[in-house]
């Protein structure tokens, strides 16, 4: 007998985990718009918002990392769909940060005040745990035959390279990605998110077979939590204080380093 619609397995599978993927993206859209509609306080609505925006990302993410450890008829797909996912958290998470490195710039620059930075803080951890084991609930079901709920119990360390190297690649990943961010702002919203998804997918398709590319401490989490249980030290220092020193030099470079070239610039010339 044959497939229906006459789909492959593999393809059958591949769709299963897009329309897995979509359906995340509008539960966790239309959760937003009630929360909009409903919640007025604004301390609990940035924390809930933020606790869908890190819960879409990391779910997503989760499932992207097992579309790309398959074998796929083009090597790009998996870039592709890093691409196109990275497109929609773009359109779909404005005004969230979704990384406790986005919150450490902006609480580092003024945008936003410590108290509102340790609730994002906050929400983030409990969503990248809470994805973790929703998506090994989604998993359990076995709607693919890559769904296996126990891959998420089991470490899989992602750092291929030795520590001095992952350290120095989510530094460069975090400090290009968040320079990138910061300067982006000026250019009109469409552009600018189709430039951000091209710089993700950049920087995955460079550093993720080596570290997995993440800059993104929360994500890190979610994706690697049993690895932080059984090597803590090694992940802490490659996916926390990496990507936190990444944010540390680009925001001296731009509050110190860079105005002080311009300046002494300005006097040389007079």
């Amino acid at each position: 007998m044959s497939a229906p619609l006459g789909l492959g397995p593999e393809v059958r599978d591949t769709c299963t985990s897009l329309g897995l993927m979509l359906a995340v993206v509008l539960s966790t859209g239309l959760a937003r718009v009630v929360v909009r509609q409903q919640l007025h306080r604004s301390k609990v609505h940035a924390f809930v918002l933020e606790f869908l925006g890190t819960f879409q990302l990391c779910c997503c993410t989760h499932e992207l990392q097992l579309l790309s450890e398959q074998d796929p008829v083009h090597p790009t797909w998996p870039l592709t769909l890093v691409y196109f996912f990275s497109l929609v958290h773009g359109l779909t998470l404005v005004g969230t940060a979704s990384n406790p490195c986005v919150v450490m710039m902006q609480m580092m620059l003024g945008g936003m005040s410590p108290e509102m930075g340790a609730m994002s803080l906050l929400a983030q951890l409990m969503s990248a745990l809470c994805s973790r084991y929703c998506i090994g609930a989604l998993w359990s079901l076995g709607l693919t035959k890559y769904h296996i709920s126990e891959r998420t119990l089991g470490c899989r360390n992602p750092i291929h390279v030795d520590l001095a190297k992952a350290v120095i690649i989510e530094t460069i990943c975090s400090f290009v990605f968040h320079s990138a961010l910061l300067r982006f702002q000026e250019i009109r919203t469409k552009l600018r998110i189709h430039l951000l998804a091209a710089l993700i997918t950049f920087l995955v398709y460079a550093g993720g077979s080596l570290t997995g590319a993440v800059f993104n401490p929360a994500l890190a989490l979610s994706l690697h939590f049993q690895c932080f249980d059984e090597a803590f030290s090694q992940l802490f220092i490659v996916y926390c204080l990496a990507p936190s020193l990444g944010i540390l030099l680009m925001v001296l470079m731009f509050s110190l380093f860079l105005p002080w070239l311009q300046n002494n610039h300005v006097i040389k010339k007079d």
